[in-house]
């Protein structure tokens, strides 16, 4: 095999790939899809806050590169739904971000968690099954190399008290990635992002919006000097997205400023 010499980066690269999004109205979701829009990409936003998704595609103002639609992902009927929009709008379907599911972490003690609770902390595994189960047909069946990348959590991998269900959740789709990464490749690579502290309040609906209120103390814990932002974990996604990680599957990456890196003493 010959060498092949300087290869010259792409521009855009998510040029002519299509992206679904879940969560993608606001916080990290936002963060991806503008990420998506600004590597080339087209993509559809699914959420349950129509007021989010109707600003961004007041924002974005393109309906030929971003389109939104009501999803929610604990239902099988909206995700199905929600699928057949991005291949009705776009005509093709080559990448899923599977960043929807509950923003809180903590619950009561587990001794007092009812059934309905527990599954409510678990709707983000539950919700990737499902838009994974309706998205793969149209993502194997391209001719390039689709990928899913599903945001899970640093909580996978550590705790505070009373978090079960969500951190059953979060380990659950890093152990989901890379199992699917097994079944489906070559034809479909899937990965997963571990966020850790990500300051989403300036990617929320406009009535939401505000500046985060982050101290001098809270951005010291991280070894790189400040708290995370959604840009920080969708520029990672648009590589995972993208076919400069042609090599890379089955993996899980934090993305936590090193904060789960350094030693804490009591």
């Amino acid at each position: 095999m010959d060498h092949p010499g300087v290869t010259v980066w792409p521009a855009a690269p998510l040029r002519d790939r299509v992206v679904l999004v879940t969560g993608g109205a606001q916080g990290i979701g936002r963060g991806i899809a503008e990420a998506i829009l600004g590597a080339g990409g087209k993509v559809l936003i699914g959420d349950l806050d129509v007021e989010a998704g109707e600003a961004c595609q007041q924002t974005w103002n393109d309906p030929a590169m971003a389109r939104f639609q009501r999803l929610d992902i604990r239902d099988e009927s909206s995700v199905e739904g929600f699928v057949a929009a991005g291949l009705q709008y776009f005509g093709q379907v080559d990448g899923l971000v599977n960043n929807a599911g509950v923003a809180q972490a903590h619950q009561v003690p587990v001794t007092a968690l009812d059934w309905s609770q527990w599954n409510q902390g678990l709707a983000s595994l539950h919700g990737a099954f499902l838009c994974c189960k309706h998205a793969l047909p149209l993502l194997a069946r391209g001719s390039r190399q689709a990928s899913i990348v599903n945001i899970a959590s640093t909580r996978a991998w550590q705790s505070e008290a009373h978090s079960e269900a969500y951190a059953a959740a979060k380990g659950g789709l890093v152990a989901l990635s890379h199992a699917l990464a097994v079944s489906e490749g070559p034809a479909v690579r899937v990965n997963s992002i571990s966020p850790g502290w990500i300051a989403t309040e300036a990617w929320q609906a406009p009535s939401r919006r505000q500046p985060p209120e982050l101290s001098a103390a809270d951005h010291a814990q991280h070894p790189v000097g400040r708290v995370g932002y959604p840009p920080d974990i969708a520029q990672l996604a648009v590589y995972l997205l993208s076919s400069m990680s042609g090599f890379v599957t089955g993996q899980d990456f934090v993305v936590d400023g090193g904060m789960s890196k350094v030693m804490h003493y009591l």
